[in-house]
């Protein structure tokens, strides 16, 4: 079994939630704290052992291309004021090991289609990652998320997906999964489906931002038509490979943050912010 080396973080999203702001700031660019969403999600794959980021981006995220570039001219200003703390930060965004690929996706038709923008960086029986930005996943101290997924896709040999239970009145804004056993960890996925209605809902396991998939979902994606939203869905992809590949869903340890909307992002700067001691002391 080939190492997981890839992720893949598909940021073309218009990010209409946070207009006005994202009208010239990209949604996975707003700050959590002291550095864009973006920076976390990278941040866990790297974690994991990625060493190879491709960022499926849209015409208006230059933003994102610029914050993981390198910037000589502000390394040499924060260097010549000797404000070496802050060169450090500067410099360590991106570790020297770690490879940015930008691929741009023309038409927003989906996250299917994004995750498909990236295949041919993708190798032949090369596992590799999706990481959506949006859920913003503090894994505490047991590690990110994606770090306890690759965990069980090494014990399992199976493409893992992070699940999380939601109320019977949310599923129909998830991607929600069948188990074959749902007291049994990992769950053995028996079906999935993509935004059902409460009624038609298999469980209420819902699927999170967090994939760890082989090839063969790539391969389903070439030839998936458009599903809910009129969009091509990553989860029908899956749902197309579940007879023939196994896939867990994993349900991690932590706390997600939904980022794609402005309660979640508040909620997550709160988090964050007491999290870094960033609370005033009065004596």
């Amino acid at each position: 079994m080939k190492p997981l080396k890839k992720a893949i973080f598909p940021v073309a999203g218009l990010g209409t939630r946070f207009l006005p702001a994202t009208k010239s700031i990209p949604k996975e660019m707003l700050t959590i704290v002291d550095r864009p969403i973006i920076h976390y999600a990278v941040q866990e794959a790297i974690e994991a052992g990625c060493e190879v980021l491709i960022f499926v981006v849209g015409r208006s995220k230059q933003a994102i291309v610029d914050y993981f570039d390198a910037n000589p001219e502000l390394e040499a200003e924060l260097e010549a004021k000797n404000k070496l703390e802050a060169l450090e930060v500067v410099r360590n965004i991106i570790p020297p090991h770690v490879k940015c690929f930008f691929v741009r996706q023309a038409k927003p038709l989906g996250l299917g289609h994004a995750v498909l923008c990236a295949a041919d960086l993708i190798g032949e029986d090369e596992p590799f990652a999706v990481v959506l930005p949006d859920d913003l996943i503090d894994g505490y101290n047991v590690g990110g998320a994606l770090s306890q997924m690759l965990e069980v896709h090494q014990d399992t040999g199976k493409a893992v997906l992070a699940i999380e239970k939601v109320p019977m009145s949310q599923v129909h804004q998830y991607g929600v999964i069948r188990p074959l056993d749902a007291r049994q960890f990992p769950m053995q996925i028996t079906e999935i489906v993509e935004k059902p209605k409460a009624e038609n809902a298999p469980s209420n396991w819902s699927v999170v931002g967090r994939y760890i998939l082989t090839p063969d979902v790539l391969e389903a994606l070439k030839t998936q038509e458009a599903g809910a939203g009129g969009e091509i869905q990553l989860t029908d992809a899956i749902a197309k490979c579940l007879p023939s590949e196994g896939f867990v869903g994993h349900p991690f340890q932590g706390k997600r943050f939904d980022c794609g909307n402005k309660k979640g992002f508040l909620e997550a700067n709160i988090h964050f912010g007491l999290k870094q001691g960033l609370t005033e002391h009065h004596d």
